[in-house]
């Protein structure tokens, strides 16, 4: 097939990303402006992103889609390709045309092009920042008290959470809107500018998290970005989860620090041009390993010195709850360059 043909069907297929992606890649799901599966060949997880929106070709073109654990990437024609097992070109492109003959519905995004909390995009930026800024300080709110009961009691620096008392949940796009308790994180670039948010719904007395099926979710723009603790300089700990990174922070309040939100997200994280040390936090999870290797990797690269901590449980906050701060403290102590332990434990 002539390169232009292909082009223009791989343009084509980006205008229905969403629709090409819900026949596809099923296994997935939708997360703000990206479709989240587990890779091209569409089993379950959450490590290849493909955009659904974005300018027709080039860099961010919708349909273009990287797997963060692997390394791959492509387009909307490579996910026919490999969802199908299809070995010849011309039979990836009779498909595509076929696809595309067919009637497709408007993505939800344009069926419903305002949120009645915010008056903007679901699942956008703006949506994002309307959404925080209502939401209250967390100190003496049910969020305290839900990672108060996560051994999470230091809470200073944490002014990227919030709490919103009233937030809505969707359980599927088929279902009504609840309303529920909830803590709010946002989602900042290099600069602090947010583009994304990320809830995390509560049981009502704040015991631990909502008896829902996701009860925690993420919206506008992610890739590159995270939830962060303290402004990066020369040193950065990153690592998935909030709980995760709040756990370390415990006994290493003056260490900046950022949740990716996700092994694949942490892959992905943009470094500070001033980093020259960068302390992975892991979990003991096999599944986010090759994320977290190509983290490493993406560091070296720079010139960043990226240094792995390991828990003895779980993760970080298995660690603190089980063990204790002091006992967290002296592991921690032992893994980090003697430089950071004077600047950030001792004095």
């Amino acid at each position: 097939m002539p390169r232009h043909d292909a082009s223009e069907l791989a343009i084509r297929l980006g205008r229905e990303a969403e629709a090409v992606c819900r026949h596809y890649l099923s296994s997935g799901h939708r997360a703000g402006r990206y479709w989240l599966v587990g890779d091209v060949r569409n089993t379950p997880g959450r490590s290849m992103f493909v955009r659904l929106t974005g300018p027709e070709s080039g860099k961010g073109a919708a349909g273009k889609w990287s797997d963060m654990a692997t390394g791959e990437h492509g387009d909307l024609l490579d996910v026919i390709r490999e969802a199908l097992g299809l070995a010849d070109f011309k039979d990836v492109a009779e498909e595509a045309r076929r696809f595309l003959a067919l009637p497709h519905p408007e993505p939800a995004k344009t069926r419903a092009p305002t949120d009645s909390t915010s008056g903007a995009a679901p699942g956008s930026p703006e949506a994002s920042r309307r959404l925080f800024a209502m939401a209250q300080p967390i100190h003496g709110t049910l969020a305290a008290i839900y990672l108060n009961r996560r051994a999470i009691t230091t809470l200073e620096g944490t002014t990227a959470l919030r709490y919103h008392p009233r937030c809505y949940y969707r359980p599927n796009e088929h279902a009504p809107t609840e309303i529920r308790p909830a803590m709010v994180a946002a989602v900042t670039d290099l600069t602090g500018h947010q583009t994304g948010a990320h809830r995390t719904w509560l049981a009502p007395d704040g015991s631990g998290k909502a008896p829902v099926e996701t009860p925690r979710r993420a919206m506008g723009d992610l890739l590159g970005h995270a939830v962060r603790f303290g402004t990066a300089d020369e040193v950065l700990a990153a690592g998935e989860g909030i709980e995760t990174v709040l756990s370390p922070r415990q006994v290493l309040p003056r260490m900046p620090m950022l949740a990716a939100l996700s092994a694949a997200h942490l892959a992905a994280i943009l470094f500070p041009p001033s980093l020259r040390r960068l302390y992975v936090l892991r979990d003991r999870d096999p599944a986010g390993d090759g994320a977290r290797d190509r983290l490493a990797a993406r560091a070296a690269d720079l010139g960043i010195e990226a240094v792995s901590l390991m828990p003895r449980e779980g993760d970080f906050n298995d660690d603190l709850r089980r063990h204790g701060a002091d006992a967290l403290g002296a592991a921690l102590k032992d893994q980090l360059h003697p430089e950071d332990v004077r600047r950030f434990m001792e004095g």
